[in-house]
């Protein structure tokens, strides 16, 4: 595996010897559907069952003498975990096996339920709205949301537990989450399409506004890691050691996060010196982290720096140094230095 599935300690430093179990996701209902193929429906969503099913058969390969069990999950699986974390702690809680304690990682999977940039009927899934595409998801997949949740909303509205903002709060178990402030998924629902035409102003304000949203969603998440950077998915990346976010790597909060669980400092008390969990980047475009990952150029293949990145997307820097009351020359400094 890469990342935090891989053996290598110096690709995966905390978690390089520990037990893994890879789940494919093949069920389409991010990870929540609870319904069989029948006459009506030809097609089955099982993927909350499938994490059950999972979990029994482990419960007999080891898992029950565990201490620890980490939930994780990137992009649709990233929500997943958000939606089952709860679960599969009651499910082993329930077989027997009280000593586990249950985490959830959730990655590139904290969407926001926002207005589109621009408005689109809803034909497929990149042109659906982040809240119809739910909508309608949950209803073909008979899609399960935690119980704790759905008591938040009238009786119909349960597809708001799909979005991490409005499920984080009811959880139980301690759940860390990564997001990218600028998440490529999250603007293609939106309907920006940065396609190496320059960008309308619009579009660029709509972006910023993005990630500004996504910012204070997360400010009472107690452990997350949100560089702002253009990108989706991150756990599984061979360079997921390489992005800080305030000089603090993934893997590093991460290991402080464990610290911080282990010495059951998770009611909000002061985190272990040094070892922050609590890393939210504060510049405002996407790119302005100097540790982001590489762009390319979509037709050439050329790597791009974040200065040729916002020229190529059509920026006028001058405009932008007005707009933050800046010399030019000031501007393209802290851009590079990702201050």
């Amino acid at each position: 595996g890469t990342g935090i599935l891989s053996s290598q300690p110096e690709e995966n430093p905390h978690w390089w010897n520990a037990n893994m179990v890879f789940i494919p996701y093949c069920s389409s209902d991010v990870w929540s559907g609870a319904s069989s193929k029948s006459e009506k429906n030809e097609y089955a969503f099982m993927g909350a069952l499938i994490i059950q099913e999972v979990v029994k058969e482990l419960v007999g390969k080891g898992l029950g003498t565990a201490k620890v069990l980490l939930l994780a999950g990137s992009s649709a699986g990233g929500t997943g975990v958000l939606l089952n974390v709860d679960r599969v702690a009651e499910q082993l809680e329930e077989m027997g096996y009280q000593g586990i304690q249950v985490r959830g990682l959730a990655d590139s999977g904290w969407f926001l339920d926002n207005k589109q940039y621009r408005r689109t009927d809803c034909i497929d899934t990149i042109t659906c709205a982040p809240t119809e595409a739910i909508k309608r998801g949950i209803r073909y997949w008979n899609g399960i949301v935690p119980e704790r949740c759905k008591l938040q909303f009238k009786e119909g509205e349960e597809w708001n537990c799909f979005f991490g903002y409005k499920i984080y709060p009811t959880l139980r178990c301690p759940v860390f989450v990564v997001q990218w402030l600028f998440d490529e998924a999250q603007l293609t629902v939106d309907n920006v399409h940065l396609t190496g035409q320059p960008v309308q102003e619009g579009q660029w304000l709509y972006i910023q506004n993005l990630g500004r949203e996504l910012r204070n969603t997360l400010k009472d998440v107690t452990a997350s890691f949100a560089p702002a950077c253009l990108s989706h998915e991150i756990i599984t990346r061979n360079h997921w050691t390489d992005i800080q976010v305030k000089g603090t790597s993934l893997p590093r909060a991460l290991h402080c996060w464990d610290r911080s669980l282990h010495e059951s400092n998770k009611n909000g008390k002061a985190p272990l010196k040094g070892c922050p969990i609590h890393l939210i980047d504060s510049c405002p475009w996407p790119h302005c982290n100097p540790s982001c990952p590489t762009i390319r150029d979509q037709f050439t293949g050329q790597e791009m720096n974040v200065i040729q990145f916002l020229m190529h997307m059509g920026f006028d820097v001058q405009k932008m140094a007005q707009q933050q009351g800046l010399e030019p020359s000031k501007l393209l400094g802290m851009l590079s230095s990702g201050n």
